[in-house]
């Protein structure tokens, strides 16, 4: 393997991939706060902001979790959150959802909504 596709694949790794399955007990009981990205394969802006997600992963480690959920593989948690657009980045405290975008933001948009969750 390349050590560019290692390194891709060690950036990878500090995402969480949250399922219906495993969603109450990695995001909603997470002591640490955590952004989820609610994506799709087919979604454009979703890979467009895939790296904005990947870097404040990377930022924050430690102080923050970052994980991804697929909506089209997870239709119940997708639906119960009233998750309606790709990409929604939510953030969430101790159960709740202190945060939320909509759409392809920029990174800033994406920090400063982590920066007042830790705040």
């Amino acid at each position: 393997m390349s050590t560019a596709a290692t390194n891709v694949k060690e950036e990878k790794s500090k995402l969480v991939e949250l399922t219906d399955l495993n969603f109450d007990k990695e995001a909603l009981q997470s002591s640490l706060p955590i952004l989820v990205d609610f994506t799709a394969a087919w979604c454009a802006p979703c890979r467009a902001i895939a790296p904005h997600v990947e870097a404040v992963a990377r930022a924050y480690e430690g102080r923050l979790r970052v994980g991804t959920c697929d909506v089209d593989a997870n239709p119940e948690i997708t639906a119960k959150l009233d998750v309606r657009s790709m990409p929604t980045l939510l953030v969430f405290k101790g159960g709740n959802v202190v945060g939320q975008l909509i759409g392809a933001v920029p990174r800033a948009r994406v920090e400063a909504m982590v920066e007042k969750a830790l705040g």
